[in-house]
C-alpha cells in the first residue's frame, strides 16, 4: 500500500488540522486574556456541554478518571460502600472506583454489543444483596449505551444510585436522550483521541443535581467554596483553560463529525457483512456514535499481522480484563458464575480505523484488506 494510503487506527492530529484555524484562533484568545486557571472558557463550555447534553450543570476537572471519582465522592460514596460495574472496559473505571475508596463487583458483558449484561448484573446484585452496596456504573463503551431504562429499573430495585461512565459516548443517546443524563451523575473524558477530545487530558461531571455538582466543584478544588479553607477534603484537578477553549471548537462539529462515524460504521458494515468468520457490531443504531468499531474474529491476530503489512493500524480494547490484570487478580469481587463472556472476547476483538476524517478510500482499502485475507471478492 502506498504512503498516501496508510490507514491510522485513531488520528487525533487529522482532527486538529480539520479545525486548526477555529482552534488556534482560541488558544490564541486564551493566552492574550490572561486567564490560564478558571477563566470564562472553562465555564463557558461547561454552560455549552451542559445545554448539549440536556443537563442543569456540568463541572470540568482534570481527566476522565477525575470526573468519575469526583462524582463517586460527591454521591457520598466512601470507604466499605460497594460499587457494580464491568471489568471490560478501561481500568480508569476500576481505579476510579478504589480511589474514591469503594469496592468494585464485576459483572459479566453481553456477547453481541460488549457492554453491561442486563442477566449478570441480576445475578450479582441477588448474589450480593447483603453487600453494602452504593451504585451502579455502567460504561457506555465504544459509542454504544448500556441499555438505560433496565439498568434504572434495577437501581430502584436495589436502592441503589447510577452513574454512568460516559468516556467513550459522546452524543451517544437511546430514544433521543443523550448519554449522561440517565443517572445522577456522569463521568466524561476528553482524552485526544475520544469522539469529544482536547489536545491533551480533560474530563467533566454531569448532572441535574445542583447539590452533587456544587460538591463536585469543591471536591475538585481542595473543597475550597472560599480560598484557603477547605470545607471538604477535595484535590486538585481542575479543567485547564486552553483545553477549554479547544472543546468549545470541538463541541460545535461533534454532532456532523458523530454522523461520519456512523456512515464510515455503515461502509463497513456494508463491506463485511458476507464474511462467516468475522462478527460485526449490531447494525442501523442510531444513536450509537462509533468512538471504536470493534469486530470479533477467532484469526484476529494473524488478521492485525496482515493488515499491518498493508499499512493498516489496528488496536485492542481491551486485550486484557481488568480483573486478570496483576494489580487486580484474584482480589476482586465477581458475579458468581465468573465473567465467562469478558474472558472469551479478549482474544478475539479488534478496533478497526475509525475516526471522522476517514476517506472513504481509506476504508474502502481497510475493507479490502480484510476481504483478501478471508478470501472473498467483492
Amino acid at each position: 500500500m502506498s504512503a498516501q494510503l496508510r490507514v491510522l487506527p485513531a488520528d487525533p492530529l487529522s482532527n486538529y488540522l480539520a479545525h486548526k484555524e477555529e482552534i488556534d484562533a482560541a488558544i490564541h484568545s486564551v493566552l492574550e486574556g490572561g486567564r490560564y486557571i478558571h477563566g470564562p472558557q472553562v465555564r463557558a463550555f461547561e454552560e455549552e456541554f451542559a445545554k448539549y447534553l440536556g443537563v442543569k450543570e456540568v463541572a470540568g476537572v482534570g481527566n476522565g478518571t477525575d470526573a468519575l471519582t469526583v462524582a463517586l465522592r460527591a454521591l457520598g460514596v466512601k470507604p466499605g460502600d460497594s460499587v457494580i460495574s464491568v471489568s471490560h472496559t478501561a481500568v480508569a473505571t476500576i481505579a476510579a472506583i478504589e480511589i474514591s475508596g469503594a469496592e468494585p463487583i464485576l459483572v459479566d458483558i453481553d456477547a453481541d454489543n460488549f457492554v453491561m449484561s442486563l442477566a449478570s448484573l441480576d445475578r450479582t446484585l441477588h448474589a450480593y444483596r447483603e453487600q453494602p452496596l452504593k451504585v451502579i456504573l455502567p460504561v457506555h463503551l465504544y459509542g454504544r449505551m448500556v441499555d438505560m431504562k433496565a439498568i434504572l429499573s434495577f437501581a430502584q430495585q436495589y436502592g441503589l444510585q447510577v452513574i454512568e461512565d460516559c468516556a467513550q459516548a459522546h452524543g451517544a443517546s437511546i430514544g433521543g436522550k443523550k448519554a449522561g443524563t440517565w443517572g445522577v451523575a456522569a463521568a466524561f473524558s476528553f482524552y485526544p483521541t475520544k469522539n469529544l477530545g482536547a489536545i491533551g487530558d480533560g474530563g467533566a461531571v454531569s448532572s441535574n443535581d445542583l447539590e452533587l455538582i456544587g460538591r463536585a466543584r469543591l471536591l475538585s478544588e481542595y473543597g475550597w467554596r472560599e480560598r484557603y479553607n477547605s470545607e471538604l477534603a477535595g484535590a486538585n484537578t481542575r479543567l485547564d483553560e486552553l483545553q477549554a477553549a479547544i472543546l468549545r471548537v470541538k463541541l460545535h462539529w461533534l454532532e456532523i463529525e458523530n454522523q461520519r462515524r456512523q456512515e464510515i460504521a455503515q461502509m463497513y458494515q456494508n463491506g463485511l457483512c458476507d464474511i462467516e468468520d468475522v462478527r460485526l457490531p449490531e447494525a442501523n443504531l442510531t444513536g450509537h456514535v462509533y468512538h471504536q468499531y470493534v469486530i470479533r474474529c477467532i484469526q484476529r491476530d494473524a488478521l492485525r499481522m496482515r493488515l499491518q503489512e498493508e499499512g493498516i493500524g489496528t488496536l485492542i480494547h481491551y486485550p486484557c480484563p481488568v480483573h486478570l490484570q496483576p494489580a487486580y487478580k484474584d482480589r476482586l469481587l465477581c458475579d458468581p458464575e465468573g465473567l465467562k463472556v469478558t474472558e472469551k472476547i479478549c482474544s478475539q476483538i479488534v478496533s478497526l480505523p475509525m475516526y471522522p476524517q476517514l476517506s472513504n478510500n481509506q476504508i474502502e482499502q481497510v475493507i479490502l484488506a480484510i476481504r483478501r485475507f478471508f478470501r472473498k471478492t467483492i
